[in-house]
């Protein structure tokens, strides 16, 4: 046993991902968001990967737009151009408006330019029409940019869906993958993942939940934790990763202890 595994848990390291970026303070999934979750001291950046009619992979996580832009209409059936044409920060405020849909590929080059490794933790949103072309592209950009192999450590995927990272696992076995529960499942162990992802929500119903994961031999990931309470349940139960809206906040919370 290493001198890291004998801390106590409040004094381990616990990653900190950013939540569809610093999405409390700014409209999620927009550049705005990510730039201040990396400026807010994130570990990585999370975000849900659709695509368009026209096969582009872009950062939205409704199947529709109407609740994150001033448009109407369905992801899949709208083009890159379309969906560009909407106001997707105006909801969140007047002084947000003008934000476009964010192409996946731009928030990968803006985690790469970052003056310090800043991970991605991308999810796969099904169901949807496009079925397995939706791994298969997000595969082909990692692809691209030398990511897909799981070597450089700066991307995990992860999905609710068992045939998604089944998927995954075929296409890039190396990538490391997370299995996003909403609901208690039996077996615990995903397929093809060493990571599980359960909801905050489940882990107050069922704080032993942690530990059950753990002993297969799972890191545990949990979303989304923005309270201070629910930060602390988080640290005393041994939690690997807390992916919250509000990064700056927990980051804080996290060195003041």
């Amino acid at each position: 046993m290493n001198r890291q595994s004998m801390l106590p848990a409040t004094a381990r390291t616990v990653r900190v991902v950013a939540h569809r970026g610093a999405s409390d303070e700014h409209p999620e999934h927009t550049l705005a968001a990510y730039r201040q979750a990396i400026a807010d001291g994130a570990d990585a950046l999370e975000c849900d990967v659709r695509l368009t009619a026209d096969h582009k992979l872009v950062c939205v996580h409704d199947r529709r737009v109407e609740r994150t832009s001033d448009g109407r209409g369905v992801v899949s059936e709208m083009t890159y151009a379309q969906l560009s044409a909407l106001d997707f920060g105006g909801w969140k405020g007047a002084e947000h408006r003008g934000a476009q849909v964010l192409l996946f590929e731009d928030l990968l080059k803006e985690a790469l330019a970052a003056d310090r490794p800043v991970g991605l933790a991308v999810e796969t949103k099904h169901p949807t029409r496009a079925g397995g072309r939706l791994e298969a592209e997000l595969v082909r950009v990692l692809k691209d940019h030398g990511l897909a192999d799981g070597r450089a450590g700066l991307v995990e995927v992860m999905s609710f869906s068992r045939n998604a990272l089944i998927r995954l696992n075929r296409l890039a076995p190396g990538l490391p993958a997370v299995y996003l529960i909403e609901r208690r499942l039996r077996p615990l162990r995903p397929p093809f993942a060493g990571h599980a992802g359960p909801g905050i929500d489940l882990v107050r119903k069922d704080p032993g939940l942690v530990a059950r994961l753990k002993a297969k031999g799972l890191s545990v990931r949990v979303w989304t934790v923005d309270e201070p309470q629910d930060v602390e349940l988080c640290l005393r139960l041994g939690v690997d990763t807390i992916i919250t809206n509000r990064p700056r906040q927990v980051r804080e919370q996290l060195e003041g202890r």
